[in-house]
Order: C-alpha cells, then structure tokens, then sequence
C-alpha cells in the first residue's frame, strides 16, 4: 500500500507522494494510480522528496507517465499540503523548471489560498505551420516548461476550423517541439481579464493550470497590451497574475484545497 495525498487547484488535480514510496516507479506508478475508473485518478502525481538539509524537491509525472519540469498549481498543492500538516506557511519548492516559493494568504483547512512565485518568463511570438491547418500564428512562452500560446476570437476557443481540443492535441505534439508543449487558447476579455482553455502535455485538456495560466498571461501582456496585473479565466476558475516588467519574476495567486489522503494498492 502507498500512502497519498489528494488536492486540486481550480479542478486540476494531483496525488501528492513521498518520494520513498516510489521506488524508482514513478512513471508506473502515474499511469497506474492517475487512471480515473480504476484508481484514485488525478491529472499528475507530486513526488515530494524531502532532501538531507531539510530542502524540498517535487518531481512531477504527468498521467500518461511522462515527467515534465513542473506544474504550477501542482506546487501550489504541495504547499498547501505542507500547510495543512506542518503548519508551512511560506516553502521554496525545488523543480526540474527551477525554484518556486509558495507564500499562503489565507488559510482555512482544508482550502488554502497561495501566492507563487513562478520565474521570469519568456515570450517570443512565432507563427507554426501544422499539416492540413496551416499557418497558426501564436507565441512559444517558456515559464519552465514550455507552452505554445494562440489567441482566438470565437466564444467556444476554436481556431483554425477545429475545437480547440482537437488542434491542441495536434500542436501538442507536433515534430515542431521535440518534447511536446502545452497549448493554450486565449481570448481577450478587457485590459484587465483573459479567458483560456488548456490543452496540457501528457494529459490532454484541464480545468486550469498554474504555468498555463502564467503563460496566457504574459503572452497577452507582451503581445495585446493587456494590464500588468491580469485576471485569468480557465474553467476552474478565475487566477491572478502579477508581472511588473519583462525581466521580473511573475507572481501567480490562487487557491489549492486538499481533498483527501490515504493508501492505495500499487501491486
């Protein structure tokens, strides 16, 4: 039996697991403990390494078994966790997408509001060309993981002649990027608020995402001259993103719950 932790933020939703319990399974693991009619089932496991000096490090497999360099609100959950159980109120969490330290707001067990620190980010506009598509103008933002950025006008997000799940699924893994990308569709709502959907590596489409939402935020501010500070709509609900300028690091407020913890068969 594997002891875990479960917690979303705004629907996206993790297992959280000492980093012990897994054994060198960790893709295994995801794929077996994330399936939704057979498991507990998540969009990621959190794998919490607790470090000799008393560091933090999180390594994060996405459902389909794949490792990516972070998740947003991934970190968020295990901050909140820590939180909950140990009373944290600010922990610098250590990624493959660098370091990011999670400050709690407002707290209220089991639902616990988090502002991130999430890196500089990096936006360079690029149009692509997809086969039977054709040319998608858009942007690459790297905010330790990579993402690839389009803005739409239409109501349901669909660009290009297809829903946006269907091209995200396309661009997601596209040759274009080696080690796939995350695909955002962004419209643009006023100077102050976006609203987006996620099509989200290794997963398919979420109700939110932290780098996702961090990604749509600064493409929309650099390329639409949209505000500095953005409010940000995924179907999970709304985030708030600061960025003051393009070489400060972005800051990312919005809520992580715990929903549950307990153990699991993984024979």
């Amino acid at each position: 039996m594997i002891s875990f932790v479960k917690a979303h933020a705004c629907g996206n939703d993790f297992l959280i697991i000492e980093e012990p319990l897994a054994q060198r399974r960790h893709a295994e693991l995801a794929r077996k403990l994330c399936a939704r009619n057979t498991s507990v089932g998540a969009d990621g496991i959190e794998f919490l390494d607790r470090t000799a000096n008393g560091e933090f490090f999180l390594r994060l497999f996405n459902a389909d078994g794949s490792e990516a360099e972070l998740s947003g609100n991934g970190t968020r959950c295990v901050a909140a966790w820590l939180a909950s159980s140990e009373g944290r109120q600010e922990v610098a969490l250590g990624t493959h997408g660098g370091l990011r330290t999670c400050h709690v707001i407002e707290s209220n067990d089991p639902l616990y509001l988090i502002e991130s620190e999430m890196g500089v980010p990096r936006v360079m506009q690029r149009t692509i060309v997809m086969p039977g598509v054709g040319e998608v103008p858009g942007a690459m933002v790297n905010v330790g993981n990579p993402h690839f950025v389009l803005f739409v006008e239409s109501d349901d997000f669909s660009a290009h002649g297809l829903n946006w799940q269907e091209l995200g699924a396309q661009i997601s893994v596209s040759p274009l990027f080696p080690h796939g990308t995350n695909v955002e569709f962004v419209r643009i709502l006023s100077p102050s608020e976006i609203a987006f959907r996620i099509f989200e590596r290794g997963c398919g489409p979420t109700t939110s995402s932290g780098t996702g939402t961090c990604a749509s935020s600064a493409a929309a501010m650099v390329l639409r001259g949209v505000e500095r500070e953005l409010t940000a709509v995924a179907e999970g609900g709304p985030q708030q993103t600061v960025w003051s300028s393009n070489d400060a690091v972005m800051r990312l407020t919005g809520p992580a719950e715990i929903i549950c913890h307990g153990e699991v068969a993984a024979l």
